[in-house]
């Protein structure tokens, strides 16, 4: 089961246009605990690259390497999408909630 501040290995393919992600990447899981226990089938979730750009907030947040996270990576506030469940691949790392949190509130900036 996915849990809210799990960063997993995700496929978002076949959807990818311009300026979206699509391809297996990692993502941040963002949507509660109780939905994620639930039998919801959709997951919310933020996208994260490896190319880095520095002082991007609100947009971007950067996570340190840890776990199975093997490079730094920038989790992408703006391309916040709902993705089927069956798109996990491997949980890398969990965030702490502080940071979860923090991201929560990158992403309340980008949408008021």
């Amino acid at each position: 089961m996915v849990s809210r501040g799990d960063i997993w290995l995700v496929n978002l393919n076949p959807v990818k246009k311009n300026n979206e992600v699509g391809k297996v990447c990692p993502a941040l899981v963002l949507q509660s605990d109780e939905l994620n226990a639930g039998a919801y089938p959709t997951s919310v979730i933020l996208p994260i690259s490896t190319q880095l750009i520095d002082d991007a907030e609100p947009l971007r947040y950067r996570v340190k390497a840890q776990d199975k996270l093997q490079q730094d990576s920038d989790v992408l506030i703006a391309q916040i999408r709902s993705i089927d469940n069956s798109r996990f691949i491997e949980k890398l790392t969990h965030l702490s909630l502080q940071e979860t949190n923090y991201i929560k509130s990158l992403l309340d900036e980008v949408l008021s």
